[in-house]
């Protein structure tokens, strides 16, 4: 038995109500079991009991054994001043003072009992593979809607903490996220500090030359120290020079990685693509806020690196030809983690729902991700037909099934319940 156990038998009422009394012989009635309370205090406030004749108002507090009361010192804290009972597991000492008590130990199914063990000591994808198929269509559909609104929630945070750091400046914020997510997962952190390096200004200033453009991506990044043989790589080195002393721009301190990655992620490319992006679109964000759908913002990213990029990979390293298109999974994975988290997190702070429901929509219309997560649940027979469900399954494995908040977790309850 878990304190964090008790709490959710406590909450759902899972035990055996029948001639329920207290230890001092009363009779009891539970009329409200109370609001749970994650904060410093009773573990349930507001409740509404019956002992005897007379009806009570106040907090329940919950504890393992009766003699946690004077162990946790609760006998000398104010915060539970107005605590009506006492609810425990197991009765070990005599009351100590005059708030009554109930134990349990003997109310409730050894069946949920040894449900919760086999969650708790499962050492497989998920902890209730076994059973998760048997969780009704209507209690996965609500529950994936609060998952992927919860991990939605979490990005606007991050977004928010940006905004404070550029002066809620939202096309700032944008760039940088934006660049991040160009970065993939290995050269993210080094793409974000490139974008933070280089102002949206100075930005403004070339985007009509895509190769002034790159040469201030690639120079910041350090990937024009070096001496070149081919002439495009010497011009732009050159460029970066004269534009690094103009704007006192100090290169960043992060390195980018080519090892162990598909060419075409190479951060070059990346960088080359970032580039023509930027050539071919201003004020970005306020755009898309605008757009009506998710074809209308998938033709802004249907571009390619220019022409010296279609036969190289790296500098003064000749390859076949092959357009470095920005490609369709790439799009959606910035649809997925950047464009979607912003436009709901513009909602949220502006308390305009018709942007946060516009982010959900797109989700919707966006193809389902495949990785290892998404996966291991279609092995198991779980939906997952777009990104809103993908995401809302990433948020599922990532921040319950593998910290093991079963109780925390509808699919976790139905099961327990049944």
């Amino acid at each position: 038995m878990t304190e964090r156990l008790l709490q959710f038998i406590w909450q759902f009422q899972y035990f055996n109500k029948g001639e329920l009394a207290t230890l001092q012989g009363e009779n009891l009635q539970i009329i409200f079991p109370g609001q749970h309370n994650t904060n410093q205090g009773p573990d349930f406030l507001e409740a509404k009991i019956k002992i005897a004749n007379t009806t009570w108002v106040g907090n329940i507090e919950l504890h393992f054994r009766t003699s946690d009361w004077e162990r946790h010192n609760h006998h000398h804290d104010d915060n539970y001043n107005n605590v009506v009972l006492h609810v425990v597991w197991e009765h070990d000492v005599s009351a100590q003072n005059s708030i009554p008590v109930l134990e349990l130990k003997d109310r409730v199914s050894k069946i949920l009992l040894q449900k919760y063990d086999e969650l708790m000591k499962a050492i497989s994808f998920i902890p209730c593979e076994r059973s998760i198929h048997l969780t009704r269509e209507i209690i996965w559909e609500s529950w994936k809607e609060r998952l992927l609104a919860e991990r939605l929630m979490k990005k606007s945070k991050i977004v928010e903490d940006y905004l404070l750091q550029s002066n809620y400046h939202w096309e700032e914020v944008f760039w940088w996220l934006l660049a991040r997510n160009f970065g993939i997962k290995v050269n993210a952190d080094a793409f974000e500090e490139m974008a933070r390096s280089i102002p949206l200004a100075i930005l403004a200033k070339h985007k009509n030359q895509i190769h002034q453009l790159e040469s201030l991506l690639l120079g910041q990044l350090n990937l024009l120290s070096r001496n070149f043989v081919e002439d495009y790589p010497k011009m732009l080195k050159k460029e970066y020079e004269f534009y690094k002393k103009k704007y006192d721009l100090k290169p960043v301190a992060g390195t980018v990685f080519f090892l162990r990655m598909r060419p075409g992620n190479f951060p070059t490319i990346r960088l080359a693509q970032l580039a023509m992006l930027v050539f071919n679109s201003a004020h970005l964000f306020s755009k898309i806020k605008e757009a009506a759908s998710v074809n209308e913002i998938k033709t802004w990213f249907d571009l390619s690196a220019n022409d010296y990029w279609h036969y190289h990979y790296r500098f003064d390293e000749l390859s076949n030809f092959r357009k470095k298109k920005l490609g369709h999974s790439m799009t959606d994975n910035i649809m997925i983690n950047t464009i979607a988290p912003m436009l709901f997190a513009y909602g949220a702070y502006h308390h305009e729902e018709k942007y946060k429901q516009k982010a959900l929509r797109w989700l919707e219309e966006i193809p389902a991700e495949n990785n290892s997560i998404t996966k291991g649940f279609r092995q198991l027979a779980i939906e997952n037909k777009n990104a809103f469900d993908s995401q809302a399954l990433i948020e599922l494995k990532n921040e319950y099934c593998n910290k093991k908040r079963c109780l925390d977790c509808s699919v976790g309850n139905a099961i327990l319940k049944n």
